[in-house]
């Protein structure tokens, strides 16, 4: 079981993001077309966070041609290139499923101050 823990361990990255609920981020992943790879940045605030170690992950919500998108990333997955952090949230609660049956200016988070 040791040797598990030391596996994963040594596959987690050191330079973790470092997400909260409620933050809008905005995430650079890595896509790989045949035998090319570019960048493609997702935009949104965070509803979940999920798990722990090495399978943890954030669910990221924006809003798309009027139409809700949401994504799961792993945090220590090779294809999250970077996670930048545009504006914390200020909420009360762990999970944000809420935002989902709200439109428009409702769907929006408050900034901590």
């Amino acid at each position: 079981m040791d040797f598990v823990k030391n596996l994963a361990a040594a596959s987690m990255k050191a330079d973790a993001p470092k997400v909260q609920i409620g933050d809008t981020v905005r995430v650079h992943v890595r896509i790989t077309e045949g035998d090319k790879s570019r960048i493609q940045m997702f935009e949104g605030t965070v509803i979940a966070k999920n798990n722990s170690g090495i399978a943890e992950t954030f669910t990221v919500r924006r809003i798309s041609y009027g139409v809700g998108v949401e994504r799961v990333f792993p945090v220590h997955s090779p294809n999250v290139a970077k996670v930048e952090t545009i504006r914390h949230g200020k909420v009360r609660r762990a999970k944000l499923y809420y935002l989902r049956d709200r439109v428009g200016k409702a769907a929006k988070v408050k900034e901590q101050i």
